[in-house]
């Protein structure tokens, strides 16, 4: 996981299994979804309550790149891809933890925040901006 600032491990479990012997599609997305929102917290952004301003994914893909079989553990890393006006792209890979830097699956997910009341887009504040640039691929 070199270079990914935030890097979360998980236990593969045997129902993540499919029909076809390998890690469903879907927990792929789960994996990502749990290192962004550990971003997230490292930032300051919020990730659960009913806040005024906050994240939306607005895009995510994943290019599955080796399959995963039970049982091992993975670890899925995010970082700052590039950062927007109000919003911000991050890069996600998982790997398995015995070789953290032989990536299963690699992915973006674009991240626009929004005022939940009016439903608009929301500059990214100074403040923000500075935290996410830390975690970046720069």
């Amino acid at each position: 996981m070199t270079g990914f600032p935030i890097v979360v491990r998980f236990p593969v479990h045997w129902s993540e299994m499919d029909a076809l012997g390998h890690v469903n599609n879907a927990r792929y997305f789960t994996w990502f979804e749990t290192s962004r929102i550990a971003l997230f917290d490292r930032v300051g952004l919020p990730s659960s309550g009913t806040p005024e301003v906050g994240p939306i994914l607005a895009r995510t893909d994943c290019n599955f790149l080796a399959p995963v079989r039970y049982p091992c553990d993975v670890v899925a890393g995010t970082r700052i891809k590039s950062l927007g006006t109000t919003s911000f792209t991050m890069e996600f890979q998982v790997a398995l933890a015995d070789e953290p830097n032989r990536p299963v699956a690699q992915g973006e997910g674009v991240v626009v925040l929004i005022d939940y009341s009016s439903g608009t887009k929301v500059p990214i504040g100074a403040d923000l901006r500075t935290a996410l640039e830390a975690l970046s691929t720069d």
